[in-house]
């Protein structure tokens, strides 16, 4: 399964992220309410980005975040 990154655009980590793993599908939740929706739910209500979902591994954060 693919990794997927929740982020939002102008996030330091959200680009440290993408960098870091390109080959991932990216999600800009500021863009669609259905996917910010999605992310809640994964992180139990947590508002924070970005958000790594790789084999059903939820990671809150990235680089220190």
């Amino acid at each position: 399964m693919a990794m997927i990154i929740y982020g939002k655009p102008g996030c330091p980590y959200t680009i440290k992220a993408r960098s870091a793993h390109p080959e991932a599908a990216y999600v800009d939740v500021t863009m669609d309410p259905a996917k910010l929706d999605e992310m809640l739910k994964l992180t139990d209500g947590a508002r924070k980005v970005p958000v790594l979902v790789e084999d059903g591994k939820v990671t809150i954060g990235f680089g220190g975040t």
